[in-house]
């Protein structure tokens, strides 16, 4: 027998590369590829545009989008989406405030589930007594299956100007993750 190959390796190194560099090599690329496989299909980096989602969500900052936040569970009150748009490659970030079943209006800038108030408490403090200058109105819509009502944070927005309204479930990518 020949003296090295009785002579252990030292742990630090066997951890470090193994005992055959080669296979170690091979079990590093495949586990690189198996996490980048797994992170574009979990996560989504985004890059918030715009200023419907003020002051929650500034133009310019980044953040990342859960895709399997809705596979066992649908969206709920409050969470914030990314919105797949219909043939284009835009994403667009929204909150729900309506689920499927109910009733939703906005009058003079106030929401109304059922006919019940709904508490914002993600929105900007009314100033000067004035709870949304742009005083929205919205007919009352009835939302079915698998809908979900969507609007931005900042209601100061003109209407015209916010795209908001009813989205179907297929359309939702993921939730925001927090910071």
């Amino acid at each position: 027998m020949s003296q090295l190959s009785d002579t252990p390796i030292p742990w630090w190194q066997v951890m470090a590369i193994g005992r055959n560099p080669r296979t170690t090599l091979v079990r590093l690329a495949i586990t690189l590829v198996i996490v980048f496989v797994g992170f574009r299909m979990s996560i989504q980096p985004i890059l918030v545009q715009g200023i419907s989602m003020q002051p929650t969500y500034r133009d310019g900052q980044r953040r990342f989008l859960n895709k399997l936040a809705y596979r066992s569970a649908p969206p709920q009150r409050g969470d914030v989406i990314g919105i797949q748009e219909a043939g284009k490659q835009v994403l667009l970030l929204k909150r729900v405030i309506g689920l499927p079943g109910e009733r939703l209006r906005i009058v003079q800038g106030t929401v109304l589930i059922n006919g019940e108030l709904l508490e914002e408490p993600y929105l900007l403090p009314p100033t000067n007594g004035i709870q949304n200058p742009a005083r929205w109105n919205v007919a009352e819509v009835q939302l079915q299956d698998g809908d979900h009502y969507v609007i931005g944070d900042n209601r100061s927005m003109r209407q015209d100007d916010h795209y908001f309204g009813i989205v179907n479930q297929n359309r939702i990518l993921g939730r925001l993750m927090n910071p």
